[in-house]
């Protein structure tokens, strides 16, 4: 077995590996002999075809098939063994010769790879803000209100002030839906507007396409098929015949026993420090993905990287059996490269920090991230048990376990860099916060 590797331009390089008879020999007559034992032709017993007649119909094929996975193992190998760093996967090169597989011996395979670049930067030049949001009683006021409105009933009231649920009747000439459902609550303050003042037998006009944005609520408020909809003027005259708004339950034994079965929360200062608690952890999760996001483009302007990016286009199309044209694939390929520079580097550090996450971290994250997902369908106390299981789900889908394992990796490289680099702490309001994502990240 021979490797020789030569650079090419634009950061790839080009693997020429020679294999002999010695390096395949044992592996061929050992799949010729297993097609023996599978051969059914007529005139023979199962396994019993003379091998001089399983030569001349496979010989040439698994020779081919057998120097090629050799020499490709021998490559990977090579690669490993020198510590060279690729990206992507090799392809077979430009340069590959035919070869002859019935008359030869020795066959010469040429693949091209893209080099990774090195890492080389300097973490005590890179610096980052970590901003902190500070609370405001306001925020802890929305949230308690959010809460509340799980456990509150609907009371009837003469006047709509603000996010109050309407029962209306929509009519127009040949045409009349009673008790429509309007729900000011998911709507913005400009929508609100026609609506504020407003008592019940008041009319006005309205266009159901504004009131009901998505096509198939209208058809099940209209009691239509959707196909049917654009059939149907969508101005109709609106009446008001029912005002409810939502009334916070009393901060009594009976509320705490429903909201807090647990017991953990008896009383309304209990309550409170809780609502600060989840205030703060929601406002840390922004932030902490503000943090990741602007540490990473800080380290890949340090790290300024190059990448075989003529070699990536390729393997691109290649990988995609040429599903993407060169003009689509180079559409998104600013983004790709970014993405591949980014791999690098989390790959550097990985290794330089010997990270690892281990199936307890994932399990941890997949529950939190399921408790999450209740407590956004107002079910904030599950059980423990509940949430083992859609951890147990979550991580036996192979896409959703690879982002949870992907994201813990990121975190934890991203936790290390930190240690090394210098963090300047800020305290910014939400509005502030929000502000910036419309600029670039701060030096």
């Amino acid at each position: 077995m021979n490797i020789v590797k030569e650079t090419l331009e634009n950061q790839a390089a080009l693997l020429k590996v020679t294999v002999a008879p010695a390096d395949y020999a044992e592996a061929v007559e050992k799949a010729l002999k297993n097609y023996r034992k599978k051969a059914n032709m007529p005139g023979f017993r199962p396994g019993m075809v003379p091998m001089g007649v399983i030569n001349k119909m496979y010989r040439k094929g698994v020779t081919a098939e057998e120097s090629y996975r050799k020499a490709s193992e021998a490559m990977i190998a090579y690669l490993d063994e020198n510590k060279i760093g690729i990206l992507g996967e090799p392809l077979p090169s430009k340069e590959q010769k035919d070869l002859d597989f019935e008359n030869d011996t020795e066959f010469e395979f040429c693949f091209e790879v893209g080099l990774a670049p090195e890492v080389n930067i300097d973490l005590g030049k890179v610096s980052v803000n970590r901003y902190a949001i500070t609370v405001s009683d306001q925020m802890k006021k929305d949230y308690k209100d959010n809460y509340l409105r799980r456990f509150g009933k609907l009371a009837d009231t003469d006047t709509v002030t603000s996010d109050e649920a309407l029962t209306v009747t929509l009519d127009q000439e040949g045409m009349t839906v009673e008790d429509a459902y309007v729900g000011l609550i998911g709507m913005s303050e400009e929508e609100r507007k026609p609506f504020i003042g407003k008592k019940v037998g008041d009319k006005m006009e309205v266009n159901v396409n504004d009131l009901y944005k998505q096509a198939s609520q209208r058809a099940a408020v209209l009691q239509v098929k959707e196909d049917e909809l654009a059939n149907i003027d969508p101005v109709f005259n609106l009446t008001i015949t029912r005002i409810r708004k939502f009334e916070n339950p009393e901060m009594n034994e009976a509320f705490f026993k429903e909201a807090f079965p647990a017991g953990d929360i008896t009383d309304e200062a209990q309550f409170d420090a809780m609502i600060a608690a989840k205030v703060a952890g929601d406002l840390e999760q922004e932030t902490k993905y503000k943090f990741v996001d602007d540490t990473k483009k800080a380290l890949l302007k340090a790290a300024a990287l190059t990448l075989p990016e003529p070699f990536l286009k390729n393997w691109l199309y290649a990988i995609n059996d040429g599903k993407f044209s060169m003009e689509e694939i180079d559409k998104d390929f600013p983004q790709f490269v970014e993405m591949m520079a980014w791999d690098v580097i989390k790959r550097h550090y990985a290794q330089e920090a010997k990270i690892e996450v281990t199936k307890e971290d994932a399990v941890a994250e997949a529950k939190a991230t399921a408790a999450m997902q209740f407590a956004y369908y107002g079910m904030p106390n599950v059980e423990e048990g509940m949430l083992n299981n859609y951890a147990d789900s979550m991580l036996a889908n192979k896409e959703e376990a690879r982002k949870i394992y992907d994201r813990l990796a990121e975190n934890k490289i991203v936790d290390y860099v930190a240690s090394k680099i210098k963090v300047k702490e800020k305290k910014v309001s939400r509005e502030e916060f929000v502000k910036l994502f419309e600029a670039p990240a701060a030096e």
